[in-house]
């Protein structure tokens, strides 16, 4: 009994280090995720040789790379999403992605000269992390800002949310979206529009 005891003991503290490595280098993969992005973020915005629309494409491809943007559009709508046809749910991820570009291009002044470093990686569950990071701009003080990362239908790490200040980004999108659906009767069609007619009418030259 005191055998099987002991090496019942043994197999669990194994399964628990198995667990705590492989979370360990689940968190390591999601900061390295993060201070790449973070990099290629500065790098375009910094680049005096990119004209803004050469930033709005390679900055386009880089949230494709490293937001999970179908993941958030699907979060952002809800019960929506699952009563959207396929055509409706790619028309608004495709809008939806433009809209997220246009807002950073809107921001690229204000991001010129910005410092990025890793403070740190919270576990939230055991798949994933919000990776903090601190944000400097020139003549301000640095602000925390947080990066929830998470594996998307692929099981590919990817970035699933912002926080700033306490606040979710993608919390605060589904809650105004839900304003525009609810006050058009859950009409995806009508959000959609309403998006592309943001877009072409804050398509000016900045």
């Amino acid at each position: 009994m005191h055998r099987r005891f002991f090496l019942s003991l043994l197999a669990g503290t194994a399964l628990a280090g198995t667990v705590a490595h492989a979370q360990g280098d689940a968190a390591q993969r999601a900061s390295t995720l993060i201070e790449n992005a973070g990099q290629r973020m500065i790098d375009i915005v910094n680049n005096r040789s990119l004209d803004i629309n050469a930033k709005k494409t390679r900055t386009s491809a880089l949230l494709r790379d490293v937001v999970d943007l179908p993941g958030i559009a699907r979060f952002v709508l809800g019960r929506h999403w699952r009563a959207a046809s396929p055509t409706q749910q790619q028309a608004f991820t495709q809008v939806f992605e433009q809209v997220i570009v246009q807002n950073l291009a809107g921001r690229f002044g204000q991001l010129e000269g910005v410092t990025f470093q890793i403070s740190r990686t919270l576990p939230r569950d055991d798949t994933d992390f919000e990776v903090q990071t601190l944000v400097g701009r020139p003549g301000q003080q640095q602000s925390v800002l947080g990066w929830r990362v998470g594996p998307d239908a692929g099981q590919a790490l990817k970035v699933t949310d912002v926080v700033a200040e306490g606040t979710s980004l993608r919390l605060t999108t589904r809650s105004e979206y839900a304003a525009v659906l609810q006050r058009s009767n859950g009409n995806l069609d009508e959000l959609t529009e309403r998006l592309r007619g943001q877009l072409t009418q804050n398509a000016t030259p900045r």
